[in-house]
């Protein structure tokens, strides 16, 4: 039922709908769960989105045709192809921090290869939860797509029954989870998950050009993104240039008082509160530190002079703090880098072209970003996913499509011209061997050296 182009567009267009709808219950339950501001909403939530979907109804067509493949001399009669065929029924497994980009974007990609899905939004962030759970079933085909809610013993119970995908954002932790029960059915998986983002921010830069970009990205969504800067790494005179600049860049977006901000959003729950005041302990609070409880508010802050044994340096920070880590120059900063889990993203800010370029070849990282934060998660057209500790697989635009997408290796040969096998059969001669290794092998188009 899923398999026709058509359906699958309808389908597709039914979720464009849905954000269309619904939008002000979209901004008002991430509101509600997050104090997400309706800019920060829209765009992270929304916009991103219709730009999935823009992309995947726009290249559909094109994505799904079979691809023709080289052919050796002995089956240039004969028709080669991958076919994209859909897993099956798809479980995608959703985080509380976008509560709504994050199921949704993998959820066009399911849609889009032709498979069914069960969603299972995350039961933190409660009001958007129960949006979903209401709502987007009234839009999708009943047969095929559901919504599943629950904590971690529903969880549990859904992972025990066989999947043919499953797609999973979420902690490292959690993924290794997911994993182990994905292998008990030898279900192939994606996980999306965290990590510490190092920004290493040069000596040669514009400073103020950086602390506004370094600020917007880690204190989006009150610092609650896995690709967020997580540290800073500079030198020591680049931190005495840097904490003014982060300082004014913080009150120009925030006002004298973040708490008033209607910008600034709050912690999810009183569990990642209590998390993240602990993680305050660390160096010296150098901008910020102010906490609210009944709130969930934690101020904009930013950690100076943090050495990378404190408690903050052994987890991903998940919140609206910005430790900055003192190195001697680039070569201590890719080393220190290269010394922990490989992250989601890398940061690499400097006006020295070479610099960038340096960082960029010399680390390992999901994605990588220079001289900005965030950004490269917006386009459609670049994959976005972890490696290692990070992740496991991509998605994003036709990424999406293509993880959904079992690519069937298929050949189809006419029933005559049987004389044309004879050399393969018995008797085997070297003569039929020498007309097959004619006819078959790939030659190398270059001078090939064995070293």
């Amino acid at each position: 039922k899923t398999r026709p182009m058509e359906y699958r567009i309808a389908q597709l267009e039914a979720l464009g709908h849905f954000l269309d709808d619904k939008k002000q219950h979209i901004l008002e339950a991430t509101a509600c769960d997050l104090g997400k501001a309706p800019f920060e909403a829209e765009l992270s939530e929304i916009l991103l989105c219709k730009n999935e979907l823009h992309e995947t109804l726009n290249n559909l067509s094109h994505w799904m045709k079979d691809e023709q493949v080289d052919r050796t001399l002995a089956m240039q009669l004969d028709s080669a192809f991958i076919r994209k065929d859909p897993y099956g029924v798809v479980l995608i497994i959703a985080p509380w921090n976008y509560p709504i980009q994050l199921f949704l974007v993998p959820l066009i990609g399911a849609i889009a290869a032709g498979n069914c899905a069960i969603i299972k939004p995350s039961e933190v962030s409660k009001k958007t939860e129960r949006l979903v759970a209401e709502v987007l079933p009234s839009y999708l085909d009943k047969d095929c797509f559901a919504v599943v809610t629950g904590g971690v013993p529903e969880t549990t119970r859904l992972l025990e029954n066989k999947f043919d995908y499953i797609f999973f954002t979420g902690s490292p932790p959690v993924g290794r989870i997911v994993m182990t029960a994905a292998a008990k059915h030898l279900t192939p998986v994606t996980l999306e998950l965290g990590g510490k983002n190092p920004c290493y921010v040069s000596d040669t830069c514009n400073v103020a050009n950086v602390a506004r970009r370094v600020v917007w990205g880690r204190f989006f969504n009150a610092g609650q993104t896995c690709i967020a800067p997580d540290y800073v790494l500079c030198t020591m005179e680049m931190q005495e240039k840097l904490l003014p600049a982060l300082r004014k860049a913080i009150d120009d977006f925030y006002g004298p008082n973040p708490r008033e901000s209607p910008d600034f959003g709050r912690i999810v729950s009183d569990k990642q509160f209590q998390r993240v005041q602990r993680l305050l302990g660390s160096g010296r609070v150098a901008i910020g530190g102010q906490t609210d409880e009944a709130e969930r508010y934690i101020a904009p802050t930013v950690l100076a002079d943090v050495q990378p044994s404190d408690p903050i340096m052994q987890e991903e920070i998940f919140g609206p703090i910005l430790p900055i880590v003192i190195i001697a120059n680039m070569d201590e900063a890719i080393n220190f880098i290269n010394s922990r889990e490989r992250p989601l993203a890398v940061y690499a800010f400097s006006s020295n072209d070479k610099v960038v370029n340096q960082v960029l070849a010399r680390t390992s990282s999901g994605g990588f970003c220079g001289n900005d934060t965030l950004m490269h998660v917006t386009l459609t057209s670049l994959p976005f996913g972890g490696i290692g500790n990070s992740g496991l697989g991509m998605h994003h635009g036709k990424f999406s499509f293509d993880t959904f997408s079992h690519r069937r290796g298929c050949l189809k040969r006419g029933m005559g011209r049987e004389p044309l096998n004879g050399p393969r059969y018995p008797p085997y001669s070297q003569q039929k061997f020498g007309v097959i290794r004619a006819t078959s092998k790939v030659t190398c188009k270059n001078d090939c050296t064995l070293l």
